[in-house]
């Protein structure tokens, strides 16, 4: 009796081997795809953005047609250059509306992804919606205050980017 089940031992140790090392290549597959699905929506919001820019109205002046400005035309236009956020897409807005739900906790990318209707477990789509935060951060709609936690200016901190006269305190 012994014999046998010290040879069930065995082949129970032999599988759960195997399973460990096909869950470890699975793992790896999973962090690869990720990675791709990371780069291909990033992709692909580089398109949408690029195709905004060409749909863009052209600006006239002197009463001939152009093109539009020279340069690249930002989907999230700098803070200082908006009256509201009713300039920024609705992804955006549902952001800052988030962040200033969150108030002085700030707002995370793991909350930002479920704000943006995305899958949370998602290390690309936490990533992804991480980007996106900073793109606020990078034109001045958000800050970032502690490390990963997202939120709205102070508003003396807005008075301040807004440029006083005098240039001095």
């Amino acid at each position: 009796m012994r014999a046998v089940l010290e040879t069930r031992r065995k082949a129970a140790a032999v599988r759960v081997e195997e399973l460990e090392a096909e869950l470890e290549r699975v793992q790896t597959a999973l962090v690869e795809a990720e990675e791709v699905l990371r780069r291909r929506v990033i992709g692909l919001e580089q398109y949408l953005e690029a195709l905004a820019e060409a749909d863009a109205p052209a600006v006239v002046t002197d009463g001939s047609s152009q093109k539009g400005p020279v340069g690249p035309r930002r989907a999230v236009p700098h803070r200082q250059d908006a009256a509201g956020t009713e300039v920024l897409s609705v992804d955006y807005q549902a952001l800052m509306a988030a962040a200033l739900e969150a108030g002085a906790d700030g707002l995370g990318a793991r909350r930002a992804a479920v704000v943006l209707g995305w899958d949370s477990a998602s290390a690309s789509r936490v990533e992804g919606a991480r980007a996106r935060l900073k793109r606020l951060v990078e034109r001045g709609w958000l800050v970032e205050e502690k490390p990963g936690r997202f939120m709205l200016p102070a508003p003396e901190q807005e008075a301040a980017g807004a440029g006083r006269p005098g240039g001095g305190s």
